[in-house]
């Protein structure tokens, strides 16, 4: 049952345009690794940032960096900047931060999945499949990660 005094929430959120702002690849041990028997691990590490582009409108640039290593060998790395323009309004303040981690990430990442596994293939290796990513998760681990930090801590 909800609380009398909270009005439910009337936001809206709008796309504007999606692209990759970056694109990088590197196999650096290429051509003989494609003679090799390889059985790679792989590194994956995300990050997003978000600008304001005036009145509701903000970029999202979700980042996506896959390190595929056989040891201390890389294989192949690829960085992917997937961006998106969004139209966000009818959101309290308060919400802005988590729409920006979470909504938008959700949105750009089979962007950035579809490329890195495009490109992954062009590139001579087989396709990297990435699995969905819970971002509202990793927006909470962050969010716990920066209250359990020292308040005296600077960078």
């Amino acid at each position: 049952m909800a609380n009398e005094n909270e009005q439910p929430v009337q936001g809206q959120l709008g796309i504007q345009k999606i692209y990759i702002k970056d694109l990088s690849f590197e196999a650096p041990n290429a051509p003989k690794v494609f003679t090799e028997q390889l059985n790679p691990g792989l590194d994956l590490h995300f990050a997003n940032a978000a600008t304001s582009l005036g009145q509701d409108v903000h970029e999202v640039v979700l980042t996506v960096t896959c390190t595929v290593k056989q040891d201390d060998r890389t294989i192949y790395l690829i960085e992917v900047q997937q961006a998106g323009i969004f139209n966000i309004s009818g959101f309290g303040e308060q919400h802005l931060p988590a729409i920006l981690a979470t909504a938008c990430p959700n949105i750009l990442f089979p962007f950035a999945r579809e490329a890195i596994c495009d490109v992954v293939t062009k590139g001579g290796f087989p396709q990297l499949l990435l699995s969905p990513v819970n971002f509202d998760a990793l927006y909470a681990q962050e969010l716990q990660r920066r209250r359990a930090a020292p308040a005296d801590q600077k960078h």
